[in-house]
């Protein structure tokens, strides 16, 4: 049997040597062998793992050991099943799944380790199974096979040693990626003897999880040579378009890059799992301080009482009878145990796994909601983790990404400057002004270029004619846009098409081809273009590629007439800081075009160029080789040379790439900002880029009262201008009417945070915009000056500043940056935090926040696999946040409050019954029904709850994003909230246990046996219990599915079903218990009084609050509910004949009444109140109505929107009153709102009339009403406009 080495982890690895072809040599180091396991068990050791692992959990250890003590007969009244039921059935659920996970990763494992490759054993090619390669190993791959192991390529069947992979098992992304042998090697061919011979010694970085980087160099036949990146091969990438390739295996099994990335991702926990685990600490104190009390009450019983008792209640032998005092504390001591064991259930067991099984419910939802599905890319939303989704309606701070996040990162080359010219601008042909083209703006004609593409748009001649012209800067300038990138040219069905890495890149080079420089083929050496029907070929010298610090890129090249010349692209920061000194006209003019540029929110690039002495040159290149075969800092003096050689570059211009806004992104910004979510925009781009697209997509308005600006070049700067920012805040909230936070009450958002619906903005459109969501601060601030700011000294000064504003803007941050950024807030504010992004290096960011969200866009998938939920547009967010967050939250909260009340409401029974027990831990239940009350009788019901539960529909929720207010302020489940909870249990059972108890106290039949034993009242306390707890299930239930009444009222069948089941076919000691209860009167009426004294009180108190103080929330399902009854009144109205068809124009342009009954009153014009108001036509009215001051007022700066689109009458006798008129007692809006621009705009919400008598105002507040005043004389009853 082939044994494998082991590692020794004991030794850290500064470095790895392997010997190519040579075993025994790489032996000696026990590198790890290909063999790989990510399952955690084993057949043997799967039991005792499993529950080790299961009993690090508190509860579970905690009920083993009232296990335990169970089996103690002198300590417990109950058998062990009461415990060992529900126990072994979670830890059995939980064992089952995580065996089937196992399981799967097993398979998954196998039928890697099993995949077959054809190594090189004694220079034949054999056939070996993954696990058996090993370090120093020679491999041959071929086409559309997966790479076995980390591999240094040595040959392949491409010229120039090229071959083609694809990573998305690494990193998501599908586009092809080039990898290149070193030229030295690729001369062997596919000549298995010379590459069996081979026997190079490569020195190398020991392993790790950077996928990108590699350092080492290679020996052989005396010479060095350097490897990186480029050269390398690694485990999980696919070989795409080349026949066959060889390699040297470097890092096999968990040595490899792909198992190194594979590691445990950090656990995330939400808001209310830390609270859960607070809350079960406390149930336990409080556990055993009834204990306690219990203990005491005992000890003084047994010595006061029971000691004269023992002739019928004998004490236990072990009992010292001699004095009784002692007797009576070892009993009492004993006790303790036996009440602990009583009282257990109190701490809910079946919490934890019901709360896993709601959450993977709620995943589902969200995988399968076709709303957030994505068409054009058929990509559906995912749910990648199942513990997070109440935290998404907790979420109080975003902070996204631009490019490819807000933006599309799809990239049209739009405008450029050339030798201090601009290029790009349509004018309109009447004034001479700028415009924006349109689908009739004519774009320029390329046909004179046979591989210009038929999608590139360009709508200014002059640069075609420039170009056309020879212009030199001209030609220079698309030169280096066709010569200075990564991209990889390839033809498919006769066209030329590019792979480019990023967008950006694709874009500036699709641009040269267009304008006649067409990159045509590149070799490890050289690159071809063609110019204007003539082809160049270019040595490649060098490479100097881009990174996040050098932000810039540079090639040297060889021209065809023998010169070398670097050509550079980069930020504008960066390229102006490595000009040569003079030409400060074209700086200037270029300067003046990328700010703006950056002002209409493109994204803008510098260009330069530089010739290069070749005596330079060659001293320059040999120190480079030296940098580059180095182990130890070769990054470092490689970005020292770059740096020295990048010096002294003369400018040519700028490009300005255009990456438009998602679609939606405007609305979903402003609507999320409605419900009080804070967004802060990361982005690298430059500020003025960054500034434009916050008003792009309403993050800043101009109704702001300033922006402040962060742009300080060191620390005393950037704290003088935080400070001054500061100051500017405070001035403004002593300005402004605060509204307290202890506005808000527990049930939610009271009518003073959240308004009057008419107050409430409402989405998914600008015209919900109110004006505190547009008013403040926002605040921007630069990468530079950020990087003082998140200093120890300012990072709270930053904080402070940053939280108090609308928005928050920070420019030119690196991927470090912005996960820092985001821990800043997590660390000093009690806050949720989500992070969206959809590039590698948004990464960092969507690791660091509560929640992070990946979008899958144009930059590979790599935030998608490192993030908690992927979606496919910005605008989804919205959906995710407001809907299925806020459900998720809602759903967890009630699903909470009702476990912990049906689990004190069965609990504390047995406490009342100790006082009439004599303290003895006797039980009032059935020990049976104690196992299974939790696990079969009450579990369906409260899950149906938490799965499916709604208060408002999900047009609602978007249409009123102020719902989302409770989850970010934690209202919904507290400390409070649970003690309430708790409270409302206590209370249940007192009432559970006396009233059955008085009802049965000295109670016979009509047939005179007694009814007063403990077995027979014990059964009726449960089953009124049982229906209690159910009743009270069915009022907390807002939206009923079949699922929900199948699980409440199948719950009740279930009980009785399974109570006769246990008891009479099974044979348990309650046997007719129920049975003889039920056949009296007695019975009946204790259930009906114990659930009318425990419901009525409820049901009150719920309709005082909806009726009197309705949260926001309550006022919306009105509405919902309402317009329910409207559109079935509608379908009525338009099946029924009526008389009022034949009066077609009289028809009332209000929109609906509360109840049927007021349209008639209204319409027929006899009881109304004269307004004077000519209502002859709709025009007429209109006109009337603008005419008629007092009548009609104009609220937010508009004009009022006619009502005839609510019907097609006119408006017969309605008066309008504007927000504080009327006596206070109403606050009626208009149904017309202004957006930023002056143009009207239709909200959604419906008009709503009611009606006022004379001496009465009416008991709600609607949105957008229209108050109708009747005559005294009619003075109907207005209709009952609130319910349970």
């Amino acid at each position: 049997m082939w044994t494998y080495p082991k590692t020794n982890q004991t030794t850290r690895e500064n470095e790895r040597r392997i010997r190519a072809n040579d075993a025994a040599y790489n032996l000696q180091f026990n590198y790890s062998n290909n063999y790989i396991q990510t399952s955690k068990y084993t057949l043997l050791s799967f039991v005792p793992v499993n529950l080790i692992e299961q009993f690090q959990r508190l509860a579970n250890f905690y009920f083993l050991c009232l296990l335990v003590l169970q089996f103690i007969p002198f300590i417990s009244s109950l058998t062990p099943v009461t415990t060992a039921v529900p126990l072994i059935g979670v830890l059995l659920l939980t064992a089952i799944k995580d065996a089937y996970d196992d399981f799967q990763r097993h398979r998954s494992d196998s039928q890697v380790n099993n995949r077959k490759s054809h190594v090189l054993r004694s220079g034949k090619s054999v056939e070996e199974r993954w696990h058996k390669v090993q370090v120093g190993d020679i491999i041959r791959m071929e086409n559309d096979q997966f790479i076995a192991a980390d591999l240094l390529l040595l040959t392949t069947s491409e010229p120039n040693g090229l071959c083609y992979i694809e990573t998305a098992e690494l990193d998501g992304e599908t586009n092809l990626k080039c990898r290149q042998c070193l030229i030295e090697t690729a001369e062997m061919g596919q000549d298995e003897a010379r590459i069996g011979s081979f026997n190079g010694e490569i020195i190398c970085e020991p392993p790790n999880n950077h996928l990108n980087k590699f350092e080492g160099r290679l020996t052989w036949n005396g010479k060095q040579y350097s490897l990186d990146n480029e050269k390398i091969l690694l485990r999980g990438c696919v070989l795409r378009n080349t026949q066959w390739c060889y390699g040297v295996v470097i890092f096999a099994g968990r040595d490899t890059k792909l198992m190194q990335n594979s590691g445990k991702t950090k656990f995330k926990r939400t808001s209310i799992d830390r609270l859960l685990n607070f809350i079960i600490l406390g149930i336990v104190f409080f556990l055993l301080s009834m204990c306690l009390f219990c203990t005491i009450a005992c000890g003084v019983w047994e010595t006061v009482t029971g000691q004269y008792f023992r002739s019928y209640l004998p004490w236990d032998p072990l009992i010292p009878a001699e004095p009784p005092a002692a007797g009576s504390t070892v009993i009492a001591l004993l006790i303790f145990f036996s009440y602990a064991i009583v009282l257990n259930t109190v701490v809910p067991i079946s919490l934890y796994v019901s709360v896993e099984v709601i959450r993977l419910a709620q995943s589902f939802l969200i995988n399968w909601d076709q709303q957030m599905f994505y068409e054009k890319s058929q990509t559906p939303a995912k749910a990648r983790t199942t513990t997070l989704n109440e935290e998404l309606g907790q979420i109080e701070y975003i902070f996204s990404d631009k490019t490819g996040t807000l933006t599309q990162n799809i990239m049209s080359f739009n405008k450029c400057s050339i030798g201090g010219a601009c290029y790009g601008d349509v004018f309109d042909a009447s004034n001479g002004e700028v415009i924006d083209p349109n689908e009739n703006t004519k774009p320029v004609d390329f046909s004179f270029n046979p591989l210009h593409e038929q999608a590139f748009k360009f709508y200014d001649q002059t640069l075609v004619d420039s170009n056309r012209e020879q212009d030199p800067t001209c030609h220079e300038f698309f030169r280096l846009l066709a010569l200075c990138h990564t991209v990889m040219p390839d033809e498919k069905n006769g066209k030329l098409e590019y792979q480019a890495q990023s967008p950006d890149e694709g874009a500036l080079v699709s641009a040269a081809r267009n304008f006649g420089f067409v990159f045509k083929a590149r070799t490890p050496d050289s690159i071809t273009i063609e110019v204007m029907g003539k082809v160049e070929v270019y040595e490649l010298l060098c490479i100097l590629d881009f990174n996040n610090v050098r932000k810039r890129m540079s090639v040297i090249l060889r021209g065809p007439n023998g010169k070398i010349r670097l050509y550079c692209k980069g930020a504008d920061s960066i390229v102006y800081d490595h000009l040569q000194s003079g030409n400060e006209d074209i700086k200037n003019k270029t300067q003046e075009h990328l700010n703006k540029f950056a002002g209409e929110g493109l994204r803008t690039l510098c260009l330069a160029i530089r010739d290069v002495d070749e005596a330079y040159f060659e001293d320059w290149k040999e120190r480079h080789h030296e940098a580059s075969v180095t182990i130890k800092s070769r990054e470092e003096r490689l970005d020292k040379l770059y740096e020295e050689i990048e010096q002294n570059l003369t400018l040519l211009g700028a490009t300005a790439i255009e990456d438009k806004l998602q679609d939606g992104v405007p609305q979903t910004i402003a609507n999320l900002a409605i419900a009080g979510i804070k967004i802060w925009v990361l982005t690298g781009d430059k500020q003025e880029t960054a500034i434009n697209i916050g008003y792009s997509c309403q993050l800043l308005t101009d109704d702001m009262v300033d922006i402040f600006i962060v742009d300080g070049q060191n620390v005393e700067d950037v704290e003088l201008q935080l400070v001054k920012c500061r100051e500017s805040l405070r001035g403004y909230a002593r300005t402004q009417i605060q509204t307290p936070l202890s506005g808000m009450s527990d049930r939610g958002y009271s009518s003073n945070i959240g308004g009057e619906l008419e107050d409430m903005p409402c989405g998914p459109g600008l015209s919900g915009i109110d004006e505190d969501c547009n008013t403040g601060y926002a605040l921007v601030i630069n990468g530079h000056s950020l990087v003082y700011a998140l200093q120890t000294k300012l990072e709270k000064l930053f904080l402070d500043v940053g939280t108090q504003c609308k928005a928050v803007i920070c420019c030119r941050v690196t991927p470090l940056q912005k996960a820092m950024v985001v821990d800043l807030v997590k660390k000093y504010k009690q806050a949720v935090t989500l992070s969206i992004g959809d590039g590698a290096n948004d990464v960092s960011m969507i690791k660091t926040a509560h929640i992070g969200v990946g979008i899958s866009g144009q930059e590979g998938m790599q935030a998608v696999l490192a993030s908690d939920y992927s979606i496919a547009q910005f605008r989804y967010l919205e959906r995710l946040l407001l809907v299925h967050g806020r459900w998720s939250y809602l759903r967890m909260a009630k699903f909470l409050r009702y476990f912990f009340y049906k689990n004190f409401a069965f609990t504390l029974c047995h406490f009342w019954f100790a006082f009439f027990c004599g303290f003895s831990a006797q039980t009032v239940f059935d020990p049976m029904f104690i196992s299974v009350y939790n696990l079969f009788y009450t579990s369906l019901p409260v899950l149906a709850l938490g799965i499916f539960d709604q208060d408002v529909n999900d047009v609602n929720s978007l249409k009123y994003p102020k719902l989302f207010t409770p989850g970010h302020l934690n209202l919904l489940f507290n400390k409070a909230e649970f003690f309430k909870s708790a409270m409302h249990g206590c209370i249940t059972s007192c009432v559970l246990f006396f009233i059955p108890y008085g009802a049965y106290f000295y109670g016979a039949s009509q047939q005179g046996h007694t009814t007063s034993d403990h077995q027979l009242i014990g059964s009726v306390v449960a089953t009124i219990l049982v229906i209690v707890v159910t009743v009270q299930i069915a009022l907390d239930t807002a939206y009923w599915t079949v699922f929900n009444h199948i699980t409440i009222w199948g719950s009740l069948v279930w009980y009785f079903a399974l109570q006769y089941f246990y008891n009479f076919v099974i044979g348990g000691s309650y046997v007719g218990s129920l049975t003889k209860a039920m056949g009296e009167a007695t019975f009946w009426f204790t259930l009906v009084l114990s659930i009318v004294i425990l419901m009525i009180p409820v049901v009150a108190w719920r309709f005082y609050f909806v009726d009197v103080h309705p949260t926001l929330s309550d006022r919306v399902r009105l509405k919902q509910r309402l317009s329910t009854i409207r559109a079935h009144k509608s379908q009525d109205f338009m099946r029924t004949p009526s008389a009022r068809r034949s009066r077609r124009s009289l028809r009332s342009g209000y929109a609906f009444a509360h109840q049927e009954g007021f349209g008639k009153l209204i319409t027929s014009g006899k009881i109304m109140r004269k307004t004077g108001l000519n209502f002859g036509s709709k025009s007429s009215s209109n006109n009337a109505a603008n005419n008629n001051t007092g009548s009609i007022h104009n609220v937010s700066g508009g004009g009022l929107a006619s009502t005839s689109d609510q019907s097609d009458g006119p408006v017969s006798g309605i008066s309008y009153h504007p927000t504080g008129e009327n006596n206070g007692s109403m606050q009626p809006s208009t149904r017309h709102t202004t957006s930023q621009n002056g143009s009207s705009v239709q909200p959604r919400v419906p008009v709503v009339a009611y009606a006022r008598t004379a001496n009465s105002r009416p008991r709600l507040q609607d949105p957008y009403a229209i108050t109708v005043d009747l005559e005294s004389g009619g003075d109907p009853a207005l209709p009952n406009t609130m319910s349970t």
